[in-house]
């Protein structure tokens, strides 16, 4: 009986440790060769031990999803510290929402049960192929949550990335769950000669990405120009305590004005982060117009976060708003948030959970409203796709905008995950957008880092997210359409038709 109890016992614990170190593979750790051992080691120990017992195959797919969630994630609880409020719910959160995120991986493993996996080369196509339909699934149920996809551990790897600008991210992730799980075969039965060719075929396919890549960066420096105005990215460091508090606006413009140091006969695009102006709606700026005033010229152009109102219906909605003004505090475009933060921007099930004196974490007790509009801002010539703080996570989401764009614009607060391994994990996202679209992206984060970055992710100016600074841009060149930019997500639905007649064709010459 003891045996038995330890038996079942280790069926749980050593994939959850197995999620715990495949974590270790994200950054800003970046340790992509644990990947090589950990799927390995997963897909073996689920062919011995899945048996005929469905709920066995689930709980280790659920307990490696559990590990390797609650190791990369527990950073969101940091966010329930600044209302007393939501500090009781703080063992709650960092237990619950790995367990639930957990499920999908659990769905994963049971699917791959009901194909009786053994050691054969179809059991790594179907477990690649559900692993990752799997992950594309939680980037669109119950509103998404694409962060940390397993095919985020390539992060620093630049080179063997370039390949996203054909195929984006989900068919990415899809070629590389299936590259991590090829070493299993040095653990099969199968003959030496084998076992050489299926490495070796590995090894070719790396190697042959990694030149691809190489020839795609060498571009990077060709045609670029000058550019006939400068963009300045700042970067405030403004301490998230303030957005709790009152604090005289009047102070606050003054220090960003300082920051950015505007020169009134240069012509300049000044970027600032997510709601950087925390007492202030965009109704009510107009009257610090005289500081602007005073301090802009004609050849400036202010974009900002701000929260703004609007009246519809006979009811007041708040928006987490990106503006577009001039040195008059003329509004120019502006743009509403799409996609919002569960909890942070909008309280789910608010007239209930609102009774028992929970609001979302932000300040403010009224829940954020969402746009579903997102429109190209034209400043000097120059296209602009704006996306407010996580919106930069989802992947395909620009392939809509008809006009070609020449910047993409990511403003965002991450002070909200405190000094942790979120802001580095946020900002990995915006090296695959850059790469996925062909587009330069500008990033201004408070607290978190502000980059201007590539069409092919190279990091060009960064400031690190314990650092206040301006970054200022100068150069750029014009960019053609991705292939994944015009196709989107469809080409991931290809891959996932070639991966379902790989399965169907390998899988009966292995039964032959």
């Amino acid at each position: 009986m003891i045996l038995k109890f330890t038996d079942n016992y280790l069926k749980f614990i050593i994939p959850f440790f197995l999620g715990i170190i495949t974590s270790f593979s994200l950054p800003p750790y970046n340790y992509l060769f644990i990947n090589f051992i950990t799927f390995p080691t997963l897909l073996f120990f689920f062919i011995k031990n899945c048996e005929n017992l469905k709920w066995i195959s689930f709980k280790i797919g659920w307990m490696f999803g559990f590990g390797y969630f609650i190791s990369n994630l527990y950073w969101i609880t940091n966010s329930l510290t600044f209302d007393e409020n939501f500090k009781p719910l703080i063992p709650i959160a960092i237990i619950l929402i790995p367990l639930f995120l957990g499920i999908f991986y659990g769905i994963a493993t049971l699917i791959i049960s009901f194909f009786n996996p053994k050691e054969n080369f179809s059991s790594i196509i179907i477990f690649s192929l559900t692993f990752s339909i799997i992950e594309y699934l939680r980037s669109f149920i119950i509103g998404g949550f694409p962060w940390n996809l397993i095919a985020y551990s390539w992060t620093n790897y630049l080179t063997t990335l370039q390949i996203i600008s054909f195929i984006g991210t989900y068919a990415f992730n899809l070629l590389s769950i299936t590259i991590f799980l090829l070493p299993i075969v040095i653990f099969y039965k199968k003959n030496l000669k084998i076992k050489f060719f299926t490495i070796l075929f590995l090894f070719i396919c790396l190697l042959a990405n990694h030149f691809f890549g190489t020839l795609q960066i060498q571009d990077d420096r060709k045609n670029i120009k000058n550019l006939d105005f400068t963009i300045k990215i700042i970067s405030p460091k403004i301490d998230i305590s303030r957005f709790l508090k009152y604090e005289d606006p009047e102070k606050s413009i003054k220090e960003l004005i300082n920051l950015s140091n505007p020169q009134k006969n240069k012509k300049t695009i000044f970027i600032l982060p997510e709601v950087v102006l925390t007492n202030v709606y965009f109704e009510d700026l107009k009257k610090y117009k005289k500081i602007f005033y005073e301090n802009y010229s004609k050849d400036h152009i202010i974009i900002m976060g701000i929260r703004s109102n609007k009246i519809i219906d006979g009811k007041s909605n708040i928006y987490n708003s990106l503006i577009v003004i001039d040195h008059n505090v003329n509004l120019l475009a502006k743009y509403d948030k799409n996609k919002l933060v569960p909890f942070g921007e909008f309280l789910p099930f608010e007239n209930f959970l609102s009774k028992f004196g929970l609001k979302k974490i932000t300040q403010g007790y009224q829940s954020f409203s969402s746009s579903n509009k997102r429109e190209i801002i034209h400043i000097y010539n120059k296209n602009f796709i704006p996306l407010i703080c996580y919106e930069i996570i989802y992947s395909g989401k620009l392939k809509n905008v008809e006009q070609n764009i020449d910047f993409i614009i990511n403003i965002s607060e991450d002070g909200w995950f405190g000094n942790s391994i979120g802001p580095y994990q946020h900002f990995s996202h915006s090296k695959f957008r850059a790469i996925e679209e062909g587009k330069y992206v500008i990033r201004s984060a408070n607290n978190g880092i502000s980059a201007y970055i590539s069409p092919n992710g190279k990091i060009i100016y960064k400031i690190e997210s314990t650092q206040r600074g301006v970054i200022e841009v100068k150069e750029f060149k014009i960019t053609k359409k991705t292939f994944f930019a015009a196709q989107g997500n469809k080409i991931f639905f290809y891959f996932l038709i070639f991966y379902i007649s790989l399965f169907f064709f390998i899988n009966r010459r292995e039964q032959k």
